[in-house]
């Protein structure tokens, strides 16, 4: 399926990149995760550490679990803070 990533924050910066459009067959967003950590340094770089991103699945929030069928964009993202 194509999909559309998005970074934003530091990820777009350590990626290089604000968005790509991929071919994946990744049933999960944990599965997309490897992928994506296999294509370079960069990707594995800021996709290391999890805990630190957050993930949306066609702009609604999702574990890394969500499943990615009939999906069209999954976007990662620092958590966010505010006051």
């Amino acid at each position: 399926m194509a999909l559309d990533v998005l970074y934003f924050a530091w990820l777009r910066e350590r990626i290089g990149q604000p968005r790509e459009r991929i071919q994946t067959d990744a049933a999960t967003v944990r599965d997309l995760v490897r992928e994506l950590a296999a294509l370079d340094e960069w990707h594995a770089a800021a996709l290391s550490d999890l805990s630190a991103v957050r993930v949306a699945v066609d702009q609604e929030l999702a574990d890394l679990d969500a499943p990615l069928a009939g999906a069209r964009e999954v976007a990662f993202f620092p958590p966010m803070t505010g006051g």
